[in-house]
């Protein structure tokens, strides 16, 4: 028996796959899963009874392109059954398929995506240490922010690395905010009372000094712009949690954005920029690429939202040169495939991610393996359903 379990995002991007919720506020708040689960029994299941489950390709097209059928102007939508419920017996068919071939997940993955199957890469872990944004209530603007232990010799002290950083981190928070901001948010990262977020580096860079790891960890942030950006001025509002409202000092234009973060690659050891400008802002993107592509990574989340023709758009316009991949964004394990090859292909890097309403199944471990992204991001070194992903990179390792 193959299982799989779909996550669900917190701060979803515009352009991602239908994810199907049932609506009655009667029930789990109108968050129900029914429908989808009935799709997939109903509707799903009796099509693919009798087919031969190392057909990934084939049996994801016939769901996403037969049985849903539903497009909009960047490709298969999953409307009509939801990205949930294809998705889930996508990746159930893959673990099925790799056990047909008596070989691991991980394996099958490659084979999958034509990526060699002799030696495997093992990725950097991209610890969420401190919340913001729509995963926080305090006035952080920034999404989050995240330690990478680059410097680490293998998965494990990695693990170890960003598990030292993150408690030294706690005891910094707790001296400065009290007790109560050490209480974690979705992603097991604190969510300290911070005003700014220059005031939420300088105090994860002390902790990152302090852990005794300075060498070996840089930095990187989900600005996740598009939650405070205002298209009918289009300015970015970085203090836009300000209960009283926020100055016009804190509205910025997308220039000024752009000098904003090179003010910060230069203060701080930053590698990865996530979500810098609003998921319809390219010639932001651009430009910023332009300027600093060849120093930092500028990764595409709700810009691209692992959809192949937005890879290709952002590939034509040169908007950025790495993407983050969400399995749940676009719906089908194929198309997610199909969208980190485009990237690997591109020379782009390519960061594997979990959802902030993440599940404890840990499908993405193999997946990053497999595809030999390099870069993972799930989460703090807290909470049981971001471990499971860490704990399984550390058994393939092994």
């Amino acid at each position: 028996l193959f299982r799989a379990a779909v996550p669900s995002g917190a701060s979803t991007g515009i352009y991602e796959a239908l994810e199907l919720r049932d609506g009655d506020k009667s029930r789990c708040m109108g968050k129900g899963v029914l429908k989808a689960v009935a799709n997939v029994n109903d509707i799903i299941a009796p099509k693919l009874v009798g087919l031969d489950v190392t057909k990934q390709k084939e049996i994801d097209k016939l769901m996403v392109e037969v049985l849903d059928g539903s497009k909009n102007q960047w490709g298969w939508s999953k409307s009509c059954l939801g990205a949930n419920a294809i998705l889930a017996v996508s990746m159930a068919v893959c673990r099925a398929g790799a056990a047909a071939q008596q070989v691991t997940l991980y394996e099958y993955i490659a084979k999958l995506s034509g990526q060699p199957t002799g030696k495997f890469v093992m990725p950097v872990p991209s610890f969420n240490v401190i919340n913001g944004g729509s995963h926080a209530g305090n006035r952080l603007a920034c999404q989050e922010f995240m330690i990478l232990p680059v410097g680490a010799s293998c998965f494990k002290e990695a693990m170890c690395i960003g598990a030292e950083v993150y408690h030294t981190l706690k005891g910094v928070i707790k001296k400065k905010y009290g007790q109560d901001a050490c209480n974690v948010g979705d992603e097991g990262g604190f969510a300290p009372s911070v005003q700014d977020n220059n005031e939420a580096l300088d105090v994860l860079m002390e902790a990152i000094e302090k852990s005794g790891h300075a060498g070996k960890v840089k930095i990187g942030t989900d600005v996740a712009a598009s939650e405070f950006y205002n298209a009918d001025t289009k300015k970015y509002d970085l203090d836009f949690k300000n209960p009283s409202g926020s100055p016009d000092s804190m509205k910025k234009t997308a220039a000024e954005m752009i000098s904003y973060y090179k003010e910060w690659l230069v203060k701080y050891p930053f590698v990865s920029i996530e979500d810098p400008f609003d998921q319809d802002d390219w010639e932001a993107y651009t430009a910023f690429r332009k300027e600093v592509g060849e120093s930092v990574q500028i990764v595409g989340d709700d810009l691209l939202v692992t959809n192949p023709t937005r890879v290709a758009t952002a590939i034509k316009k040169g908007a950025c040169n790495a993407l983050l991949l969400k399995v749940n964004q676009i719906g089908s394990v194929t198309e997610a495939i199909t969208a980190a090859m485009m990237s690997i292909k591109m020379g782009w890097g390519v960061m594997v991610s979990h959802r902030s309403g993440e599940t404890e199944d840990a499908f993405i471990a193999d997946l990053v393996v497999g595809l030999r992204a390099g870069q993972i991001k799930t989460g703090a070194p807290c909470r049981s359903e971001r471990l499971a992903k860490y704990n399984q990179l550390i058994r393939i390792e092994e």
